[in-house]
């Protein structure tokens, strides 16, 4: 959620709406009448319904290009019930709000971004031996500290710490016969 959200006065002009966009590294900003919400501009408003339009953005009052009312959610809302509400309503950024109070601004290109990063951050720790919750464990290999075992497997290098778990381990995989581990089958033809 981006917490500095530009508030700007229904009567002001889109290059005003503009400039606070710019200052603020914002996607859009929030349109209010004598301090209570009552719209939106996004960038694409103003791409759309003035730029494109040969309209001067000088003279075109936020009330004229807003689109209200402004979608909005509580803290509470989860990331999954937020982007259902985007996709049902066809819309890319809602407001949070805590009673009368706009806390903040949430969009979907946001929420985007921080899932690959959570999801780059878990393959990192994945791939350096921190047990993440992975669902098909073959897409990576997980590194063992062999520093400290007591006993290596001579075919893949596997750290054991006593001689029955690594002789349980060479049958198992590398002899395929799994006798040590009660499987006679293999071993009557």
């Amino acid at each position: 959620m981006k917490a500095d959200v530009a508030i700007l006065e229904s009567d002001k002009t889109t290059d005003v709406a503009i400039q606070a966009m710019q200052e603020k590294n914002a996607r859009s900003v929030l349109v209010s009448v004598r301090g209570e919400i009552v719209g939106i501009v996004s960038k694409t408003d103003i791409l759309f319904k003035v730029i494109s339009q040969g309209r001067n953005p000088g003279k075109v009052r936020l009330r004229e290009i807003m689109t209200s009312p402004v979608l909005a959610v509580n803290p509470q809302t989860t990331i999954r019930e937020a982007l259902a509400i985007m996709d049902k309503k066809k819309v890319r950024q809602l407001m949070v709000h805590a009673y009368a109070a706009v806390l903040g601004m949430i969009n979907r290109e946001e929420i985007s971004e921080r899932i690959e990063q959570i999801s780059l951050s878990l393959e990192d720790a994945a791939l350096a031996g921190t047990p993440a919750c992975i669902i098909d464990t073959k897409s990576i290999t997980y590194i063992k500290d062999t520093s400290k075992a007591k006993f290596q497997c001579p075919y893949c290098g596997s750290p054991f710490d006593d001689t029955e778990a690594l002789s349980k381990h060479i049958d198992r995989l590398h002899e395929e016969t799994g006798i040590l581990e009660g499987d006679y089958r293999k071993m009557v033809r």
